[in-house]
């Protein structure tokens, strides 16, 4: 009898494929997952980076780590993902070259002709080049893969995430893959929702009583997700989330002192509720898909328009990163207290629970399949799943309502055309993909945008972009 792919990772232990083991949001935690993990912690753990000097440091604490957790993980690395995908059950992409440089061009270029970024890495001029930068790596990647383990899953960790997810399903569709978001980890953002309603004091309160009786569900775009449903037992507990939100924007600095990204999130998550109805579960990121805070209004608001995303914080931001692997390297920090200062991972808890057969539910982004029954089957949502090595399974949702399926779908079409430009090298579907973008307000500042960052990002952009016949004035 042929074994299941559960019982085949299972029985050696799985080898889990990390590109971009560099990467600020995904390196460490996997290495801490993959050692606690009892469904993990027998099998292989390779990480690719490009950089030989950051992967040495990473290979070393992992094995330091391991070691130090008495484990029999294998820790592999390679600057060439082609040495070590051979037999991977499992390939996260999360890498991103020098994307603190390149975010920060995109912000300060598109500045110049009205549109405010805060992130710039999913929507907007900045998510559309992001894509260009990107996705021909993961298209690279994807082609390696099915050729040197073509049963692997595919996990895309790397933002515009959608975009990553909907070039792999059309482009590559022999093989297994979905995409990923930090921001909805469950059980973590049904817990704090929890306790938004009021429903528990903190999260240790939580239980599988009020789990079962907590009616929670999201949808979207990435990045664009609402809770579309937050019963308790029958009683509608949304407008109490909401009251907590507006709650919070009188109290606090709201994001005041954590960068562009958090600022006045609270405030536009209570505003955006007033108007929709719905509470928004992404809106460090929301706020950046719609055009109400980029300053375009007459009237003055109570609420600023954006604030720009900040390049310098954010190389002080990895410096730490970086400093903190220096430490355990070095021995200046003991490697036992790795085990307390880092925790699971979004990706690799989704890679324990289909090892295992743990029967756990997490929100991914992949086809909609009927589960928001008003959007088709192919739109590339994020949602409640449940998640086998059999297949992705997205759980019912229900209708999106009318004003944000609009939305939706403007995104949706971006997002699609940028993936089809991208990987068809084609200047007519970048521009209306730009053109689509629901931030961009005139066609000759959206041209010259596309002319500038052309220019600017000349040495990551592949070179066909520069053929003299692409770029129409």
């Amino acid at each position: 009898m042929t074994a299941t792919p559960t019982e085949q990772a299972n029985k050696k232990g799985p080898k889990v494929v990390v590109l971009g083991a560099g990467s600020l949001f995904f390196g460490r935690q996997s290495i801490w997952q993959m050692v606690h993990s009892a469904h993990l912690n027998t099998g292989t753990l390779a990480l690719v980076d490009t950089d030989e000097n950051k992967l040495a440091k990473l290979v070393k604490m992992a094995r330091m780590v391991a070691s130090h957790a008495g484990v029999a993980l294998k820790i592999e690395g390679s600057t060439d993902r082609r040495d070590v995908l051979p037999g991977a059950d499992f390939v996260v992409l999360s890498f991103a070259r020098d994307t603190v440089k390149y975010r920060g061009i995109d912000c300060a270029v598109s500045e110049k002709y009205g549109i405010r970024m805060c992130s710039g890495d999913t929507i907007g001029p900045g998510g559309i080049f992001r894509a260009m930068r990107e996705l021909p790596v993961i298209m690279d990647c994807a082609r390696d893969i099915e050729s040197l383990c073509p049963q692997a899953w595919v996990i895309n960790y790397i933002n515009p995430s959608a975009i990553g997810g909907i070039a792999l399903s059309r482009y590559a569709p022999k093989l297994r893959s979905f995409a990923l978001c930090d921001g909805l980890h469950m059980p973590h953002v049904k817990q704090n929702y929890a306790v938004r309603a009021g429903l528990i004091g903190s999260k240790a309160d939580y239980t599988d009583a009020i789990d079962r009786a907590f009616d929670f569900r999201i949808s979207g775009v990435n990045h664009f997700t609402w809770l579309l449903k937050a019963e308790y037992e029958g009683r509608d507990v949304a407008p109490a989330i909401a009251q907590s939100l507006r709650d919070e924007a009188e109290r606090a600095t709201d994001g005041g002192d954590k960068g562009a990204k958090a600022l006045h999130n609270a405030a536009i998550g209570y505003q955006l509720y007033e108007v929709f109805g719905y509470v928004p579960t992404c809106v460090a990121h929301t706020k950046e898909y719609v055009r109400y805070w980029q300053g375009l209004g007459k009237l003055e608001e109570k609420i600023p328009a954006l604030a720009i995303w900040e390049t310098e914080a954010r190389y002080e931001r990895h410096a730490q990163m970086w400093k903190e692997v220096d430490g355990f390297v070095s021995g200046q920090v003991p490697i036992g207290d790795y085990m307390t200062m880092y925790g699971p991972d979004h990706a690799t808890d989704i890679i324990e629970s289909m090892v295992g057969g743990l029967g756990k539910t997490f929100f991914i982004n992949t086809t909609n399949g009927g589960a928001v029954s008003n959007m088709n089957d192919d739109a590339f949502l994020e949602m409640r799943c449940e998640v086998s090595m059999d297949g992705i399974k997205p759980l019912p949702v229900g209708e999106m309502p009318r004003g944000l399926r609009g939305m939706q779908e403007l995104i949706l079409d971006t997002h699609e055309l940028t993936a089809e430009a991208v990987v068809e090298q084609d200047y007519g579907k970048l521009r209306r993909a730009m053109m689509t973008d629901p931030l961009v307000n005139s066609i000759a500042d959206a041209d010259q945008i596309i002319r500038e960052l052309l220019e600017a990002e000349r040495e990551i952009i592949p070179a066909a972009w520069y053929k003299d016949d692409m770029v129409r004035a």
